[in-house]
């Protein structure tokens, strides 16, 4: 089990900030590898090309975004509001409301507040959630495979939605202690989360179905529910497993929807998964600031946290998108740890061997270099080992690139 220190995030902030950290300042959010974008997407105007146009995302018309006078009253902090997004259940009122509470919040600068989620969100009758195991296959679903696909995306997306407004609201108390920011971009990535929705959503219609017409899991808010205690393992269950999973399975969905011909949903399906590695991007920025809090590294926290929680990231995965992200290979990927030890295992032996070659030559130098005198190479002691040096960098480059 992992320490109680990580569990006060929640139930003791005091004795959060007074943990005296022993992990090295230099691993601060600040220096750790982050998305390139982050500060532009923290910084940039609100979106609200809420529909997808025949070139791609475009400005909905205003009768299509229009909520009545009841649903307006939110609540006057981003905390409350995000609790009302929870407790409405019809789908697209919700990606609405969601868009809407961010809006207000950032354009009237009201403050987070304090509010409680409710136990679960509010849920339409449809779909009915299953088990996974229980879930229909392609085949037996009704539905041709490329509706099958955007249906499933479009209940991920629905659930996105909660997942974020919920760890806005859970942890609002506790906004001395994780910063006004951490708030800001959770209610961000809900805002991006209900557009995603809405142009699955959108999609289905045209190709003739609803959201609510095949039958659905609840595998998502379930990991949800087992990190309600812990902030540290929210952050580590969601963005850093259950959001980079998106950004493994993005690019194999694209290219089945194009095997299905459907290119416009495919198209939609692409950019949900680029505006996706800001999601992931958040989760570790914030992680790695709390690991930092606590004086813990990060990496070991991340592996203890999913432990503890009984979560397994899953292969394959998109390196390229992780990384993009910032999310460490070791963190989630064993055979990354293994061929780093194996990399220094190796160029220990070339180092090991060149020292001895160094050795043996420092013993005959006086032969040999009056025959490299007499050769007038220019070379000495220090030369020849100016070259060992170089043919050791060569055989790091021949192990397999050096090290990471």
């Amino acid at each position: 089990m992992l320490s109680p220190t990580l569990r006060c995030a929640c139930s003791s902030p005091i004795a959060l900030l007074t943990i005296k950290s022993t992990y090295s300042s230099s691993s601060s959010p600040s220096s750790h590898p982050q998305w390139s974008g982050l500060h532009n997407w923290r910084d940039g105007p609100l979106n609200h090309n809420r529909l997808w146009g025949p070139t791609g995302p475009q400005l909905p018309p205003p009768s299509s975004i229009e909520l009545d006078d009841a649903q307006l009253e939110l609540g006057s902090s981003l905390a409350e509001m995000g609790a009302a997004v929870l407790n409405t259940p019809d789908p697209l009122t919700k990606s609405k409301l969601s868009h809407f509470a961010y809006c207000r919040w950032r354009q009237e600068n009201l403050p987070i507040g304090v509010s409680e989620p409710p136990s679960r969100p509010a849920r339409p009758p449809k779909p009915q959630l299953v088990s996974p195991k229980d879930m229909p296959s392609p085949k037996n679903s009704g539905f041709p495979l490329n509706a099958y696909m955007l249906h499933n995306l479009a209940h991920v997306e629905l659930n996105a939605i909660d997942l974020a407004w919920d760890t806005v609201v859970r942890f609002s108390p506790y906004t001395e202690l994780l910063g006004e920011g951490f708030f800001a971009d959770f209610a961000h990535v809900a805002d991006d989360e209900s557009r995603h929705f809405g142009w699955c959503s959108q999609r289905l219609a045209e190709l003739g179905f609803s959201y609510g017409d095949m039958p659905a899991h609840n595998l998502l808010w379930r990991e949800c529910e087992k990190s309600s205690d812990n902030v540290a393992a929210r952050l580590a269950a969601i963005p850093l497993v259950q959001e980079a999973r998106g950004l493994d399975a993005g690019p194999r969905l694209v290219q089945k929807l194009i095997g299905c011909g459907d290119c416009r949903t495919s198209n939609i399906v692409e950019r949900i998964a680029d505006e996706e590695v800001a999601h992931v991007a958040v989760g570790v920025y914030w992680f790695v600031a709390l690991c930092q809090k606590m004086g813990r590294p990060p990496c070991s926290t991340f592996k203890e946290l999913l432990k503890e929680y009984n979560v397994v990231p899953k292969g394959p995965f998109n390196y390229s998108a992780r990384d993009e992200a910032g999310i460490p290979r070791e963190w989630y990927d064993p055979s990354s740890s293994a061929n780093n030890q194996d990399k220094k295992g190796q160029l220990s032996e070339v180092y090991d061997r060149l020292a001895c070659i160094i050795s043996m030559e420092k013993e005959n130098s006086r032969g040999d270099f009056e025959i490299l005198s007499d050769l007038d190479t220019g070379c000495g002691m220090e030369g020849l080992a100016e070259l060992l040096v170089a043919a050791a960098a060569a055989a790091a480059v021949m192990v397999g690139g050096g090290l990471p």
